[in-house]
């Protein structure tokens, strides 16, 4: 066992004028399975790249033990994925990584394949079977589920469950539950390991902030209560001074006085004191403003329908052809393993050229927003953004301070987001536009968990009609009305 301590850290980037980490301190066993979590940007892969030494920081940090990173960069993937394997691993043995891999339901002739005809989720699972193949290292496994389907997410997390010494950036509440056994949190003002899963962490981070909502109300009514005091005895002792002029016994009302001025110290003193304890509440308290929607309502009952559709690539189907009808108020999600179609489909739906067997009919006048799996294409600042895509900028930006963009977000390039940042963009874009169907392609992928919440709770205050494609089980399980297995 040994302890990885950071002591009085501090960063920010060159281009930035705001404090990433400001003097945080902190320790963590390198035997823990720690999940990592905390709204978008604030530092989570940072901090992860300042524990590798890839930015210029000051403060300390001190580890007995050598950092991996997931995703490992590869340079060149139309190398075989045993070459990749010994990049990765070099001290390593072949027969360690044919273990991993058939820890993680995968077949040993993948080794023999180039690295780019894997699947992303494969391409994942290889990975970390090589990482956990250097002995004594220690991983720092940022958000590894946005190429995973349900199934692998379940295969991937049972796999973790039987390691140690990670840590693991992840907003899916169900996949931390499965595989974590302490939680470092990067709240609003500090940086807190607990031992237990997410549930448990969440269960006691939302009692503590109940506990300081009660405390600073009880607080602000004993300094309102105290304020009035001070305010009466600056009356009483404006009246006694007063009653002076022209008293027989001076002496008597210098003695009042004396007594209201000790009295009103008193009540500054308890006023201070209760202003010092109010002020050390709420400093980590998440809100969460309601998110609104104004879907459009359609003319008629059936806005889609499918008749075994199919996309084919290379004249080939990619999955058994389906047939369905999307209704209105219906949230279908779009269920399969990775390589299904999913996403093909969803583009075949907004009207995109894909070959495909059967036949998409529309409802005439239909209106669709669309949020697609890429944010790869998000430039420039967010007024122009709105702009480009004649959304109303002040709507625009109001949806995203509610998912927790600061101001400062509004003048930097979209280029320096975050994922998750770029992700809530496309989704504000959405809500900003008045439409009969919603089309959302894994709209959650790097978005934090107070915000997947905050998307559940609209979706279910104004039920728009939807179809999406989603991997989040728990996201799954509250809002789809019906899935649709490829």
């Amino acid at each position: 066992m040994s302890m990885i301590k950071i002591e009085n850290l501090t960063f920010s980037y060159p281009t930035s004028y705001d404090y990433i980490f400001k003097n945080v301190s902190f320790q963590i066993d390198t035997n823990w399975k720690l999940g990592f979590v905390g709204r978008n940007g604030r530092g989570k892969t940072t901090l992860l790249k300042l524990l590798l030494g890839q930015y210029e920081y000051t403060g300390n940090i001190e580890s007995s033990v050598e950092f991996d990173y997931f995703p490992y960069p590869i340079a060149d993937k139309t190398k075989l994925t045993n070459e990749i394997f010994l990049e990765v691993a070099p001290m390593a043995e072949e027969w360690e990584l044919m273990q991993e891999l058939s820890y993680l339901d995968m077949e040993a002739d993948v080794l023999y394949r180039p690295f780019n005809t894997l699947s992303n989720g494969e391409q994942t699972k290889v990975l970390l079977a090589a990482l956990f193949c250097n002995e004594g290292h220690f991983l720092l496994i940022d958000e590894p589920t946005n190429h995973l389907d349900v199934e692998a997410r379940e295969i991937v997390a049972g796999y973790l469950k039987k390691k140690k010494g990670f840590i693991l950036v992840s907003h899916d509440r169900y996949f931390l539950d499965s595989c974590v056994d302490h939680i470092f949190s990067l709240n609003r003002a500090t940086i807190e390991v607990e031992s237990g899963n997410f549930s448990s962490w969440m269960e006691n981070f939302e009692r503590q902030q109940e506990f300081e909502l009660a405390q600073n109300k009880r607080l602000q009514k004993d300094i309102n209560r105290l304020q009035q005091s001070a305010k009466r005895s600056s009356q009483w002792s404006d009246r006694v001074e007063a009653s002076k002029i022209g008293a027989a016994d001076k002496g008597y009302v210098g003695h009042k006085a004396a007594k209201i001025m000790k009295r009103s110290k008193n009540i500054e003193a308890r006023q201070q004191q209760a202003i010092q304890q109010k002020s050390s509440l709420l400093k980590n308290v998440e809100t969460t403003e309601n998110l609104k929607l104004s879907p459009l309502k359609y003319h008629a009952n059936t806005l889609v329908s499918f008749s075994d559709v199919a996309c084919c690539y290379d004249g080939k189907m990619i999955s058994e052809p389906v047939s369905l009808t999307v209704q209105q108020g219906d949230h279908i999600a779009i269920d399969g393993k990775n390589g299904s179609g999913k996403s093909s489909l969803l583009k075949l739906l907004i009207g995109e050229s894909i070959t495909h067997t059967g036949t998409i009919q529309h409802g005439s006048g239909l209106i669709i927003s669309y949020v697609p799996q890429d944010t790869s294409h998000l430039k420039g600042n967010l007024s122009d953004y709105a702009r480009e895509n004649a959304l109303d900028e002040s709507l625009f930006k109001a949806i995203l301070r509610k998912m927790d963009f600061e101001r400062i977000q509004f003048e930097k390039d979209m280029q320096e987001f975050s994922g998750g940042q770029k992700k809530k963009v496309l989704i504000a874009k959405s809500l900003c536009e008045q439409a009969h169907l919603y089309v959302w392609d894994e709209p959650l992928n790097f978005i934090d968990i107070y915000s997947r919440m905050q998307i559940e709770d609209l979706i279910k205050a104004f039920s728009p009609t939807m179809i999406f494609v989603e991997h989040d089980r728990a996201f799954c399980d509250t809002i789809a009305t019906k899935i649709v297995q490829l």
